[in-house]
């Protein structure tokens, strides 16, 4: 297990114990070690590939995960999650409990099975890639000290007062628009994490990705479209633009910020981005739950909150 002791809000005492207890009564022999710094999950993953390691579980957010998965990509070994992170998207979109007990059962008693992930400029994404609004928020929130849903909203809203839509050329599967937008992401899970909902129709299984374009419009629409993506309907509001595609590329004005994963970088005008399907062994809980919008983040939300209250009685 390569547990990121830095990631999330969440306090980890007690779950290296939890887990290589669960583990051994599961027959599996668990060996754990601690990232030390970025990249240094992509070693240790590697390192447990390279040596037929049959399992590797990733303890952290989702650029813990992005470190981990990308070095497991087309190897028989299977990526096992325990959501830590301020956001978990890949996590959620497996249907992985927010509860470290029962995260740590799914790959206890369950069975890996193959999932796509995205490449953009030659860097895998297993959740979303996106240019625009997204990329700065990121950015931005990135460089400040505290973590969790009310800081990155915060920011959200500090950076959309003085943001200007950018111009871009959007080729997918060959067929070009242009568009002025506030944002464009690309996405392989349904949602960034935190339940919310960038594209509630996508699918690790179908060998494509989706396309979410946040159109310029009045600041009643964008301000619609923000309140979808925590209700599930993004997808059905009169500003956004949706497609599937296997190949993407994205011309824009200026070179700048992208976000992949949640993490920020700097990327050029010219980018190119695609679907590589079923390249990485994942446990998942199950089928991916169909996004029903409202009904669906309801019940994350209470999920979320019987987490939280079972972490909190365990503290006590």
């Amino acid at each position: 297990m390569l547990i990121n002791p830095i990631s999330g809000t969440r306090d980890k005492k007690g779950l290296c114990e939890l887990a290589a207890r669960k583990m051994k009564s599961a027959g599996i022999d668990l060996e754990i070690k601690a990232t030390q710094h970025k990249g240094h999950g992509a070693e240790l993953a590697r390192i447990a590939a390279d040596g037929g390691t049959d399992i590797v579980i990733a303890a952290g957010g989702d650029g813990t995960v992005n470190e981990i998965a990308s070095a497991l990509m087309h190897s028989d070994t299977a990526l096992g999650l325990i959501p830590c992170g301020s956001g978990n998207g890949l996590a959620r979109t497996l249907g992985i409990p927010m509860d470290f007990d029962k995260a740590i059962d799914v790959i206890a008693s369950c069975t890996p099975h193959h999932i796509d992930c995205g490449i953009a400029e030659g860097r895998p994404f297993f959740c979303t890639f996106g240019v625009g609004f997204d990329a700065l928020v990121t950015e931005k929130f990135s460089e400040g000290k505290k973590r969790g849903k009310m800081q990155y909203v915060r920011n959200a809203l500090i950076e959309y007062l003085n943001f200007t839509p950018d111009h871009y050329a959007l080729e997918i599967d060959g067929e070009v628009l242009t568009q002025e937008a506030l944002q464009i992401s690309i996405c392989n899970t349904s949602q960034y994490g935190n339940n919310a909902y960038i594209a509630p129709r996508a699918s690790l299984t179908d060998g494509l990705l989706d396309v979410t374009v946040i159109r310029n419009g009045s600041t009643l629409d964008q301000a619609i479209a923000g309140v979808a993506l925590l209700s599930g309907d993004i997808d059905r509001k009169r500003i956004i633009d949706t497609f599937k595609a296997k190949e993407i590329k994205i011309i824009r004005l200026h070179e700048g910020p992208a976000q992949l994963d949640g993490e920020p970088l700097s990327l050029g005008r010219k980018l190119s981005i695609k679907c590589e399907p079923a390249c990485l062994r994942v446990f998942s809980a199950g089928t991916e739950p169909e996004i029903r919008p409202i009904i669906t983040p309801m019940q994350a939300f209470f999920a979320d909150m019987m987490s939280d209250l079972r972490y909190l009685t365990r503290l006590q």
